[in-house]
């Protein structure tokens, strides 16, 4: 990021809890550093695939989007003026890790209930529904997802030793109508972010034929 007077606020990647029922924000975890690549994965879902003809040019649904990065973590900045980090002085990165961390598991109430549960005698528990986690990455990309995968790696220590400087490497998995539904917050907000695609899409203003060496398309 430049540090230019004149150069322009970047916006920052990050994740963002709601409630799955009234859509109102649970938590928003801003990435402190954006990663430098984002890498993602697009599965086609098609019909067939055992050399039905009649299916070749067919889709059943969205493509599985899968969406990796690396973030950077570091507490060093917020050390230098201890009077105004004071979670920072006594914990270092650990909430940031921690907030980060939660999404992958459920509640300790929302185990103790189940257990409880177990325990009368009821036979069929359904898990509680976690938060409705989205990644904002842009305004044109605001994605319904789930952690797949979370793996940190705690590089500086204080003298207590608590993290101060980590990165966390995170896997998700779009989720698209077909995951959650068409009536579903999630599946609305995957649906604006296809239409976004395909608005996008339509301004990029394609080829000719010269460029690819022939006269005309046969």
């Amino acid at each position: 990021m430049s540090t230019f007077p004149g150069s322009p606020r970047t916006a920052r990647g990050g994740l963002v809890l709601l409630d799955p029922a009234s859509g109102t924000v649970r938590r928003i975890i801003a990435l402190q550093y954006n990663p430098d690549t984002l890498s993602r994965t697009l599965q086609v879902q098609g019909v067939g695939g055992d050399g039905d003809r009649s299916e070749a040019l067919r889709l059943k649904g969205p493509a599985v989007e899968t969406i990796k990065l690396d973030a950077e973590i570091d507490a060093t900045d917020q050390l230098e003026v201890p009077n105004q980090h004071p979670s920072a002085v006594q914990f270092g990165i650990q909430p940031y890790l921690a907030a980060i961390e939660t999404l992958v598991y459920p509640t300790a109430a929302e185990l103790i209930a189940g257990n409880e549960l177990a325990a009368s005698g009821t036979i069929e528990i359904a898990p509680a529904e976690t938060s409705l986690t989205l990644f904002v990455w842009s305004p044109q990309r605001v994605l319904p997802v789930r952690v797949t995968e979370c793996s940190i790696t705690e590089e500086a220590f204080d003298p207590s030793l608590n993290p101060i400087r980590a990165k966390v490497s995170l896997g998700l998995r779009v989720l698209s109508v077909n995951d959650l539904g068409f009536a579903h917050k999630g599946g609305s907000l995957f649906l604006g972010y296809l239409k976004s695609k395909e608005q996008l899409s339509s301004k990029f203003a394609g080829g000719t034929p010269g460029q690819l060496g022939l006269g005309a398309i046969p």
